[in-house]
């Protein structure tokens, strides 16, 4: 079974950035989309980013293109995102989750299609 940590949330005024981490184990298999998804209080969970591993494409929602960046390291199976020009409306709860995935990605999955994810990491977006 994949198990999935996310870290490297927190509180950071508007203007700054963040750098989440996703480690995932209990897979060694290079066929994987590995998303991050977010939820803020009162909302859907929503996909802000996702990257497939085996082409490197990526994903990004409109409101997060141009400030945030996901990337993979497979040797480590670490996926990131970094997240820079923060706004308070990107705060949330962050989740990384993972799906068996060996296409290109054209466009967002929806929630259901991933079949693992993590805790979540806690990002607070002061203004």
């Amino acid at each position: 079974e994949v198990q999935l940590v996310e870290s490297g949330g927190g509180l950071v005024r508007a203007g700054g950035s963040l750098r989440l981490a996703c480690a995932a184990s209990g897979t060694n298999r290079a066929d994987r989309a590995i998303g991050w998804f977010r939820q803020a209080p009162g909302k859907e969970r929503e996909e802000v980013s996702c990257i497939g591993s085996s082409d490197g494409s990526t994903y990004y929602a409109d409101s997060v293109k141009g400030r945030f960046t996901i990337s993979s390291d497979n040797a480590k199976n670490m996926v990131y995102l970094q997240m820079n020009s923060l706004k308070a409306e990107d705060t949330g709860v962050y989740y990384c989750a993972f799906r068996y995935f060996a296409g290109t990605i054209v466009a967002p999955f929806r929630n259901y299609e991933f079949e693992y994810w993590g805790q979540g990491t806690q990002v607070t977006v002061s203004s």
